[in-house]
């Protein structure tokens, strides 16, 4: 019998597997899929999931709330990595989860959140969490703080767009300064803000007001005019005592800092500290009209 309810519904795959095949051999590639696929449904029911199948290197699994798959989807991303010393190889897998209104019916699950789940999952890259906006929004605050929104997409049979976003996972452990070095040379302070200008306008992004949108659109904070521009183009966003730059855009965004090399970031985010100039689609100096100017 047909039953309707809420659920979230999470796909994680292993990627690369056909390569992994190709590089070590059948029966090695087999046994490396077959125990992160027991270790990905080993935590599925540890956050009250169901494994609803498995299918060659990739788990679909349901959860009660966007909360337990949240964390499901952070703990398969830190095992994983964890896992390489003793699978002798190191593995990456792409998740992706949505929580929305599903058919259950004879241990299966169907409808269009099954659907949305296995795009996001599609739009994941290798050791990346990929869920939609409207799970991230209803997620608890401890959990949604790690999101950002990467993107808006248009699906057919959807009038408004789905905001695609990222929950982040294991910052502080890449934080960590590699080579020996025991201090850090240039501390990022605890609350940090930056202070953006541009067509005479002039706004700080801080604890307060935590979030300032570039692009063409007109309900940006800065309008840029300019054909290279998307129309949501980028973001200033504070974050855990950070300012971060995210694009969002088509073609990227140039960061020049002061007394430093270009920078380009495209799809992915920037922490932000000292002065210098932004260009969105194309590269700029401080003198250009459309150069927006930054400083921390």
């Amino acid at each position: 019998m047909a039953v309707n309810n809420k659920l979230a519904i999470l796909f994680a795959d292993i990627e690369g597997s056909t390569k992994l095949y190709e590089a070590i051999g059948d029966a090695k590639a087999r046994e490396l899929t077959s125990s992160c696929i027991d270790l990905l449904s080993r935590i599925t029911r540890d956050h009250q999931g169901v494994v609803i199948k498995t299918i060659g290197d990739e788990v679909m699994s349901t959860f009660p709330s966007a909360d337990a798959a949240a964390m499901a989807a952070v703990q398969m991303q830190e095992e994983v990595a964890d896992s390489a010393d003793d699978w002798g190889f190191t593995l990456s897998i792409r998740v992706g989860f949505h929580f929305g209104d599903v058919i259950e019916e004879k241990n299966d699950v169907f409808g269009d959140a099954v659907n949305l789940s296995s795009r996001m999952a599609a739009q994941a890259k290798g050791d990346q969490i990929i869920t939609t906006g409207e799970t991230l929004d209803i997620m608890s605050p401890h959990l949604s703080c790690d999101g950002r929104e990467l993107i808006q997409i248009r699906v057919k049979g959807k009038s408004d767009p789905i905001r695609i976003c990222e929950l982040t996972w294991g910052e502080e452990e890449e934080l960590t300064i590699m080579g020996g070095m025991d201090t850090v040379p240039n501390p990022i302070p605890q609350k940090s803000s930056v202070t953006v200008t541009f067509g005479g306008k002039e706004f700080i992004v801080d604890e307060n007001n935590p979030v300032a949108s570039l692009g063409r659109g007109k309900t940006n904070t800065f309008m840029v005019l300019d054909s290279m521009s998307s129309r949501n183009h980028a973001k200033f966003e504070y974050r855990r005592g950070r300012v971060y730059l995210v694009d969002q855009s088509t073609n990227g965004t140039y960061l020049a800092p002061n007394g430093g090399q270009m920078i380009f970031i495209h799809q992915d985010e920037h922490i932000m500290q000292g002065s210098g100039v932004i260009g969105l689609g194309h590269e700029v100096n401080a003198a250009d009209d459309l150069a927006i100017h930054y400083r921390s």
